[in-house]
């Protein structure tokens, strides 16, 4: 990738908009300057343009090719409203009086889903991790015969848990919010029926929305919705109906052709895991000084570390010190407090040995 960006970084570990790989940045600038031959700015091509036309193609092709998914079985969508607005436009699409959706309660962002369901048709909450603050993943769930969908969060960017693999035995559509943790793990995504993911993680900028569907299940939608809410006419339209966040639109292309120039997604999960691990095995040898939120193991995520101090009072002092050392965006959520180290997939490995190393060192001084 062509261009440069001369500048001192910190270690952003910011829960969204996340940390983009370098390369991309210097590759996006440059575009921002000139396409191509073009005479234009990314910012400035027509998207029914030749210029952008390539572009498009391409961004919509990777999203499939790096999930490991059909382009005769799954259409890719980007829309935008962020995956707020998917909350409303699954059940919109999917569900109607008289039926009923699966929805698993893993925490905030699931809630809100579930809430927004409610507007359209009946929905059960077949497991809850509530009872011990969204602290694991459920497993047990209550499913209801012929429900119209099951809706999962697969990673929970506050409460940092995140599903290990699909839910078993599910009959009906599948359908995940992986804002947070697409293109992060090597998963079986052909068990999903709808995928939906603000790109602002691990995919690409603020601004557009991904969403990725099995076109047997895209046959199965409601008719007669406003057109701007319809994957029909989303998907007729190949995301062109209207104009797309172009400039989201190639970043997202940047960042997938990054993830193959990696190794593709298993090489990705591989370390990201060595990142993740780095930070946990640091957080479980000073119990005395940390609490992880997550203590079951395997439901710990891969992309957003919480913890919390076991003395309170600790935690200015430990932000304070964080930055000192260009470490940012460590404050946990506003809704729970504590910590949040949330380690995308562009996240250095070197600044988890920083985060892991401070640990350390703030443990032996307040002990």
């Amino acid at each position: 990738m062509k261009g440069s960006i001369t500048m001192k970084r910190i270690y952003n570990f910011s829960a969204g908009p996340a940390v983009l790989p370098e390369s991309v940045l210097a590759e996006a600038a440059a575009a921002v300057r000139e396409i191509g031959d073009s005479g234009m700015s990314i910012l400035e091509v027509s998207h029914r343009g030749k210029v952008y036309d390539p572009i498009h193609e391409e961004a919509s092709a990777a999203i499939l090719r790096v999930l490991g998914l059909d382009e005769t079985e799954y259409q890719p969508l980007f829309l935008g409203g962020g995956a707020s607005l998917q909350f409303a436009m699954v059940p919109m699409n999917f569900l109607a009086d008289g039926q009923t959706a699966d929805y698993v309660d893993t925490g905030t962002w699931a809630i809100k889903a579930i809430d927004d369901a409610k507007l359209y048709g009946q929905v059960n909450i077949a497991a809850s991790s509530s009872n011990k603050r969204y602290s694991y993943v459920p497993r047990n769930l209550k499913l209801t015969p012929n429900a119209r969908y099951l809706h999962i969060t697969t990673n929970n960017t506050i409460e940092g848990t995140e599903w290990p693999a699909p839910p078993k035995a599910v009959s009906v559509p599948l359908v995940a919010d992986m804002s947070s943790d697409i293109f992060a793990r090597d998963l079986n995504y052909s068990a999903y029926d709808l995928i939906y993911a603000g790109a602002q993680k691990n995919a690409g900028p603020a601004g557009v929305t991904l969403v990725v569907i099995r076109k047997s299940f895209l046959a199965q939608a409601n008719s007669g919705l406003p057109a701007m809410l319809s994957y029909a006419t989303h998907a007729k339209g190949k995301s062109l109906y209207n104009t797309p966040p172009v400039f989201g639109v190639y970043v997202v292309g940047l960042v997938l052709k990054w993830i193959e120039e990696q190794g593709g997604i298993a090489a990705i999960e591989a370390r990201n895991r060595e990142k993740a691990d780095i930070i946990y095995a640091a957080l479980d040898e000073f119990p005395h000084m940390y609490e992880p939120a997550v203590t079951q193991k395997s439901d710990r995520s891969l992309m957003n570390i919480t913890f919390r101090m076991r003395n309170p009072d600790l935690e200015p002092l430990f932000l304070d010190g964080a930055r000192e050392r260009r470490m940012e965006g460590l404050k946990g959520h506003r809704s729970v407090g504590g910590i949040r180290a949330s380690v995308y997939n562009a996240f250095p490995l070197e600044g988890c040995y920083a985060l892991a190393e401070y640990l350390g060192v703030f443990a032996a001084r307040h002990a």
